[in-house]
């Protein structure tokens, strides 16, 4: 296991050398600054003894597993792996000190400012695997104390951030009983708890990019979803007034900070990729990187058009013209608690710049929207919060913006049309072909296709329950009922399966699953495994295999669809062939 870390000062304002600060066999994450500039706290993982004894795993003593979620997907085993707290001094001039350790998770470390106390969030119950709650908790930063407990509530905590007089604490908020909820804006003050955003009804931690709420003055700033965009709004933070924007638009802002009166932040839209922006005191915008500048000059930008159908946010992405038929890409997307931002997306860029028209939308389940509308992917079984399951209402969705976009563009082609999605979009994928033969050709990438045993070997297994709203052990044919592999002898559309071998969040037995099942039932079916990577392949994978990976889909529905198909050089059936 090498992924060790180093933290380093380099400085900013002029010539001068680079300061090592320490080293750390576990990667270093989430660096803050004393507020006298004098320490650095992080969070880093500290491994177990077993550790030590021998070079590699067949020399080391067995795991000792005594509660859930004792791996995570892209990080691998964390129960002797626990993610402490830890404060060093910025000039390197000493070791770090442990000031929250294991053998529970703790992040998400802030100053008091006084420099005395940070705040951390963590899961320090006995039980806390079962319910998911973390709370606030206060630890001393010279190491001397037990961490105190800041919270003991019915909801869950996360980025914290104190308050410039020291006597409250911001952070997020979420219901995690009932899944989805939002993340709300809460403030902590003389251990009174009070939610800031409820009124607002939106997702206060967009994905990716959630950060603790920024103190400004006696205000909060914190980002929202909201169909499609996400935005920067401002509260009061003793609840006297009710949250207003302060960064809008047509736009994706996905980090935002503040000093000296000076608003900085990353924004980006369908048609630009991110830059760093900044908004003064009088209120202008100002732009300050063009970093992709070239990239834009280099590479033709294909602008969504957006359209709503019963409520639906939905966008459709054309090529070039070419004077004929088109073919059509339907893309779902993962979560399924998530959006499609209004945002720069490559992956839709690359499929209009190979022939494709791209459809896309957020169906019930997404965010951006009130927590009635995501929380309609809950099983109808569920206790509290019913809903319609986890694709009945979301597939009617997409089919109903693909055929919108059918009856608005005539140059679509309908006889020629695929369906893609990753994550809860590959679940939704394989439903979709296994309920209607209207698609040509679709792949289902790093999918869930049998949501029961998805709950007996994920690295989050034991929270599907509180999405679907019952138990597999109480209620396994409610899981069976959602899950397509139970549907697979309806699947006669032509399948690409794309899967990573190290995915723990949706392990590779749903892919095989699938396989098999088809294989057996002699169906057209195509199945690529990526060694060494995980869930996130295609965000943040190998360079090499994202290739290959974006290779493989455009080369399947090339062949299936009559879009261009890539020049292949690596060992693929297609390779050497030409493009068309």
């Amino acid at each position: 296991m090498d992924g060790s870390g180093t933290l380093r000062v380099v400085p900013v304002d002029g010539p001068g050398e680079t300061v090592t600060v320490c080293t750390r066999p576990e990667a270093v994450e989430e660096p803050r600054w004393s507020p006298d500039g004098t320490r650095i706290a992080f969070a880093s993982r500290e491994r177990a003894a077993r550790y030590s004894e021998g070079d590699d795993e067949r020399a080391r003593p067995p795991r000792r597993i005594d509660r859930l979620f004792s791996r995570l997907d892209g990080t691998g085993w964390t129960i002797d792996r626990p993610r402490g707290v830890f404060v060093v001094a910025a000039d390197g001039s000493g070791s770090p000190v442990a000031v929250a350790a294991g053998p529970y998770d703790h992040g998400g470390p802030d100053w008091s400012p006084d420099g005395r106390q940070l705040v951390v969030a963590a899961a320090r119950r006995a039980d806390g695997d079962l319910d998911l709650r973390a709370d606030l908790y206060l630890v001393d930063a010279d190491g001397a104390g037990e961490p105190r407990a800041l919270t003991d509530s019915a909801v869950s905590y996360s980025h914290p951030a104190f308050a410039p007089d020291g006597r409250s604490i911001a952070a997020l908020t979420e219901d995690v009983a009932i899944v989805p909820s939002h993340s709300q804006v809460t403030v902590v003050r003389d251990g009174v708890e009070r939610v800031l955003t409820t009124g607002l009804d939106r997702q206060c931690a967009p994905f990716p990019g959630a950060r603790a709420p920024l103190w400004l003055g006696q205000d909060l700033l914190f980002s929202i979803e909201d169909h499609g965009d996400v935005h920067v709004y401002r509260v009061p933070a003793d609840g006297s007034g009710a949250p207003e924007p302060v960064l809008g638009g047509t736009r994706a802002v996905t980090a935002v900070d503040a000093a000296g009166g000076t608003l900085a932040f990353v924004a980006s839209t369908t048609t630009a990729r991110p830059e760093l922006f900044v908004r003064d005191t009088d209120g202008r915008e100002r732009q300050l990187t063009r970093l992709g500048a070239a990239f834009h000059a280099a590479v033709d930008v294909h602008e969504p058009e957006h359209f709503t159908v019963d409520g639906v946010d939905a966008w459709v992405v054309r090529p070039a013209a070419t004077g004929g038929r088109v073919p059509v890409l339907l893309s779902i997307h993962g979560g399924p608690m998530s959006q499609y931002a209004n945002a720069w997306f490559d992956e839709f860029q690359l499929w209009a710049g190979a022939g494709y028209a791209v459809v896309y939308a957020n169906p019930h389940g997404s965010t951006g929207y009130g927590e009635a509308w995501s929380r309609e992917i809950r099983s109808p079984e569920a206790a509290v919060v019913p809903g319609t399951g986890w694709a009945d209402r979301a597939a009617a969705d997409v089919l109903a913006a693909l055929d919108a976009a059918l009856a608005r563009h005539p140059e679509l082609d309908p006889d020629r049309v695929g369906v893609l999605g990753g994550s809860y979009g590959g679940y939704l994928t394989t439903w979709l072909i296994a309920h209607t033969d209207r698609f040509a050709a679709a792949c289902s990438e790093r999918a869930a296709n049998n949501l029961e045993s998805l709950e007996w070997d994920s690295d989050v297994s034991g929270h599907f329950r509180h999405e679907i709203g019952v138990s597999h052990l109480d209620a396994p044919e409610v899981y069976r009922r959602m899950s397509p592999v139970h549907r697979v002898r309806d699947i006669h559309t032509p399948v690409l399966i794309l899967h990573s071998e190290d995915d723990l969040r949706c392990p590779v037995g749903q892919a095989d699953q699938l396989f098999v099942a088809l294989r057996l039932l002699g169906r057209d079916v195509e199945y690529w495994r990526f060694p060494e990577e995980g869930h996130e392949l295609s965000r943040s994978g190998s360079p090499r295999h994202r290739v290959q990976r974006a290779e493989i889909i455009l080369d399947f529905f090339g062949r299936h669809l009559g879009g261009q198909r890539p020049r292949i050089t690596w060992d693929h059936p297609s390779r050497g062939q030409v493009s068309r």
